[in-house]
């Protein structure tokens, strides 16, 4: 019971990640741009078949997506084992680690159903007239990004072991 608010951190990043998702193929074509912010943020809809931030995206491989699959599983089972087995009350650790699950199992849900994972999030400068993009992302790819970096955070705080 403990842990209950750190899975309904990752449940919230599962919802929310789902429902942007799902208005953005709703209401954004396939390569459609909606500008929101002029010379630096705009909507999009990309289908990334690749890794984060379109790695491997273009391989003619069929192993890809299945690397790619077995290797968030993995990263599933690794931040699982690992939460349950740190300190509920060490908060950053386990705010962290929620956040990339959350966002691990938001990617792998669309990766299982669509095949591809929908990136919509396009943050690009223009300098000399010419455009300068961030590769499109989305909710789940920010949560983990997120956890990581309070996994640092956390890591920072901890003193560091003794050597022999």
């Amino acid at each position: 019971m403990k842990r209950v608010h750190y899975l309904i951190v990752a449940l919230a990043v599962i919802l929310v990640d789902a429902v942007t998702k799902w208005l953005v193929a709703m209401h954004i074509d396939l390569h459609e741009t909606i500008p929101l912010i002029p010379n630096l943020f705009q909507l999009v809809q990309v289908r990334n078949s690749g890794a984060a931030f379109g790695i491997g995206a273009n391989a003619e491989s069929q192993a890809v997506p299945l690397l790619l699959n077995i290797g968030a599983i993995g990263v599933f089972c690794l931040v699982v084992v690992y939460a349950f087995r740190s300190s509920v009350s060490d908060r950053l650790l386990q705010t962290g680690l929620h956040l990339i699950l959350g966002g691990a199992i938001g990617n792998l849900l669309d990766r299982f159903r669509l095949r591809y994972v929908i990136d919509f999030l396009d943050f690009y400068v223009t300098l000399n007239g010419r455009d300068y993009h961030w590769p499109a992302f989305n909710v789940a790819d920010s949560a983990i990004c997120i956890g990581i970096g309070l996994l640092f955070l956390d890591m920072r705080k901890k003193p560091a072991p003794a050597t022999a």
